[in-house]
């Protein structure tokens, strides 16, 4: 299997590489620049000339690739025009703070799927079941910026039970037990909105699986043995049924860690999505072009991630 892994990194460059090439293209050819927001009535052009001329945005394309490409492969995307920092820095901060938004929204989401989805497929035609499938047909077709500003509004301004922007009250010193706590606090509200609009997927799937493995030869032979009930299930069928769900884990993890554009920007979480939006916005391209290559990466990451871990549950599959 670690020659498996070691191989399908080698294929990832390539990938990368022409994902770089359209990415940096596409920026480019954004309409504006990173100097636009500067002019005002009494500003002279030649200071903007000055500018993209230092910034090196009037060289030839392909000699702008070369020199960011050659950067970028020694870790220094630039600098961002926008914060006036470095700009693996300014990801860095803001993609941890996008990882512990992931990771308890995983978290969440799994310990909300998993058990009605369950409930569902092992109680078919109930009514349980059909409150379930209501559930997630509700969630499934509220778009995710509808349901971000119900909870913000309810829970954030009207009951003030949560704060309404930002990553930690700024009132703790980082490294004491309220700072953490605040982290904590402020990520509940984005995580509960974002895991229950991801629920309805593994439900559905995972409640089909279950009706299909009821119907199995092995589960009617394990009932002909007066095997209990709730052993087969919990022996065969709900075994059975989640290997998919643990495949799908990697793409869940990466694709949150991409971060959330609309829950991020509308709870002012500053995490990646919020910043992506911001820099499109600007028009800072050192940072969009680090961001897409970062969610391009998360992207492929994800597919050897879910082979991994299929293989992981499932000896009888090999990754290939």
């Amino acid at each position: 299997m670690w020659k498996t892994i070691v191989r399908r990194l080698f294929i990832m460059i390539p990938q990368l590489f022409v994902l770089s090439i359209i990415i940096f293209i596409l920026a480019k050819f954004m309409p504006g620049d990173p100097f636009t927001g500067l002019i005002t009535p009494e500003t002279d052009p030649a200071r903007i000339e000055e500018l993209s001329e230092k910034a090196g945005l009037n060289d030839p394309l392909y000699v702008q690739y070369v020199r960011w490409i050659g950067n970028a492969i020694q870790g220094d995307f630039g600098i961002s025009y926008t914060f006036k920092r470095d700009v693996g820095e300014l990801v860095g901060e803001r993609a941890l703070n996008t990882f512990w938004l992931s990771l308890f929204s995983v978290i969440l989401l799994y310990f909300i799927a998993i058990p009605l989805g369950i409930l569902a497929g092992r109680y078919q035609h109930s009514r349980l079941e059909k409150s379930i499938v209501l559930y997630s047909f509700i969630t499934y077709a509220i778009p995710t910026f509808v349901l971000s500003l119900v909870f913000l509004y309810l829970f954030g301004f009207k009951l003030e039970w949560f704060p309404t922007s930002g990553s930690v009250d700024i009132r703790y010193d980082e490294g004491t037990f309220g700072y953490y706590w605040s982290k904590f606090y402020h990520i509940i509200l984005p995580a509960i909105t974002y895991a229950l609009l991801g629920t309805t997927g593994i439900i559905q799937y995972l409640r089909s699986e279950i009706i299909d493995a009821k119907a199995m030869d092995y589960v009617r032979t394990a009932r002909s043995k007066g095997i209990p009930m709730r052993i087969v299930y919990s022996k065969h069928i709900f075994r059975n049924s989640l290997l998919p769900i643990a495949a799908f884990l990697g793409f869940t993890i990466t694709g949150l860690l991409g971060g959330s554009i609309f829950i991020e920007t509308i709870f002012g979480y500053p995490g990646m999505g919020q910043l992506f939006v911001s820099s499109i916005n600007s028009r800072d391209y050192s940072v969009i072009t680090a961001l897409v290559m970062l969610f391009g990466f998360l992207t492929l990451l994800g597919s050897l991630l879910s082979d991994i871990i299929m293989s992981i549950v499932d000896p009888r599959i090999r990754i290939e």
